[in-house]
């Protein structure tokens, strides 16, 4: 049985946009969202350790 409260928590992945678009290895990293709280994609700036520089990651499906 599912912890009341813990519902709308989903792991996703993100990855490097950066990167994808050079055609460079994209860096991933995986997080929570709270579906209720976040219905779209989630956009955050993480740092890319192949760019070595802080780069938009989006989520992936």
């Amino acid at each position: 049985m599912a912890k009341k409260g813990k519902e709308g928590r989903i792991i996703v992945q993100i990855e490097c946009t950066e990167a994808r678009a050079l055609g460079e290895t994209p860096s991933r990293y995986s997080t929570i969202k709270n579906r209720r709280n976040t219905p779209d994609r989630l956009e955050i700036m993480k740092y890319n350790r192949f760019l070595k520089k802080h780069t938009l990651h989006k989520e992936v499906r």
